[in-house]
Parts: C-alpha cells; structure tokens; sequence
C-alpha cells in the first residue's frame, strides 16, 4: 500500500482496507483449497487428492452444461464483437444528431441491473412466443456482451492518430484498404481483449442465462446453482474453481492486450 498518500492519514482506514481483501478473497481461497479436498464434505479437509476433478470431467451433465456454456459464449463473443466494432467505428467519426444519446444506449446494459435485463428480456421473448432455449441464451448474452466489447474496442480507437488514415489516403489507399492495412492491425489489440472479456462475461453469466434458459439448455453456472439447491459437495467447488481460473486468465489476458502497444 502507498503509505504516502494522504488517503492512509485517516484513522482506521488501513483495517478497513485489509478487512475488505480479506473479507472479498479469502472465502475463494478457502474454496479453491477445498476442492482439492479428498472426503465427501465440502467444508472439512480430509486429505489432498484430486479425485472431484476427476469427477467432473467424467460426469456427463457437468460436461453437456460445459459445452452449452462454450456454445453460448463463443458464438456470442463473436456476433457482440462484430457490432461492437461496427458501433465503435460508427462513433468515431463526424459528430451527428443523437450521438450522446447512441453512446448512453450503448452503455445502458452496465447501468442496469442483471435482474432487470433478465425480467424484461424474458417478458420479450414470451410477448413474440419465442421458445426458450440455447438461441434466446444466445441472444440475451450478445445484447449483454456488446457494452463490454465495446468499451476496450472505443478505447483503443480514441487512442489512434487520426492523421495515419489521411496518410493513407494520400497513398491513394481506398477506405477498405486504409481499414485493413491502417485500422485494422491497430485496433485489433481492442478488438481482443474487448472479445476475451464478452467471453468471460458470457461463461460467467447467471442471472439472465437462469430466466431466459429453456429445458435442456443448462450453463456451468445454472448446473452449480441447481447442484447447490440440495448441498454443497467438493465438486462444485472443483467446477468453481475451474471458471476462476478461466476467468483470471481471460480478463488478465484481456488488460494485458488492451495496454499492449499503448
């Protein structure tokens, strides 16, 4: 901690800072220990072993939620990436009527709350008699997904040099050719990491997955959530762990393409 900011000067404030890590991180460690648990309960070490991972790859509903969840968020983190590349792109050039009011729209999913998105998306679904299933998932989380794709994508847009376009045109490049030889290898870092962090935020999505999800389209995180309706076991903790890990990774590759070539 910086010790020089004056922030640090107020009393108790330095208790109050480490009871918040602790009291945000350390219940995940506490899982994370506890999947390597090697007896039936999910709160009482028993031994290391790494039997419940062993558990969830050869369970098959695990793996069918696994792959539901893989679908989903894949074909989701491409169509929000396109659009949010489009959106950006639209953006960033001459100011038109509306464009403050274009940006808040854009923005709104992070303003709102999941539970909110959720009610409404399925009141959507119901009034058009659309059935649910894997596709209204699939929709539900590209809506989501696009603010944050599109957030990283702006960003490195914003930090472009505007005038390499116009030296490009002065090559007699064509607006295609410009986007592809100058734009695109630029931006494409955002591009990136705006993707990596839809995808995390679509594998780790619950709220609006729980609602708009029909029979048989079970995700990781509904699959945890039914599990957990009749006890908590070692393997939900290995499944959980297993998204942290993936999770960490994603965002952490997220920031660390998103400042590369800054």
């Amino acid at each position: 901690m910086n010790t020089n900011n004056p922030l640090w000067r107020f009393a108790g404030m330095r208790p109050a800072a480490w009871f918040f890590f602790i009291f945000l991180y350390l219940p995940i460690v506490v899982l994370v220990v506890l999947s390597f648990n090697g007896g039936q309960s999910a709160t009482l070490w028993d031994g290391f072993s790494l039997k419940w991972y062993s558990v969830v790859a050869n369970d098959a509903e695990v793996v069918r939620a696994a792959k539901n969840s893989l679908i989903v968020a894949t074909l989701a983190t491409l169509i929000a990436t396109s659009l949010a590349t489009l959106a950006a792109l639209g953006m960033r050039g001459r100011a038109f009527r509306g464009q403050p009011l274009m940006s808040g729209v854009l923005g709104l999913p992070l303003l709102v709350p999941e539970i909110v998105t959720a009610v409404s998306t399925l009141m959507f679904f119901s009034f058009i008699s659309l059935k649910l299933s894997l596709f209204t998932i699939l929709i539900a989380h590209v809506v989501f997904c696009i603010p944050f794709a599109y957030l990283p994508i702006r960003a490195r847009l914003e930090g472009m040099n505007p005038y390499l376009l116009e030296a490009a045109a002065d090559l007699y490049a064509s607006p295609w050719k410009a986007f592809w030889k100058v734009t695109f290898p630029l931006l494409s870092p955002g591009i990136i990491s705006g993707a990596m962090l839809a995808f995390i935020i679509s594998m780790d999505d619950f709220v609006i997955t729980y609602f708009v999800a029909g029979a048989g389209a079970t995700t990781l995180p509904v699959y945890i959530f039914s599990s957990i309706r009749m006890g908590i076991s070692p393997k939900i903790n290995a499944i959980s762990s297993i998204i942290l890990v993936i999770s960490i990774v994603f965002v952490a590759l997220s920031y660390y393409v998103g400042q590369r070539k800054r």
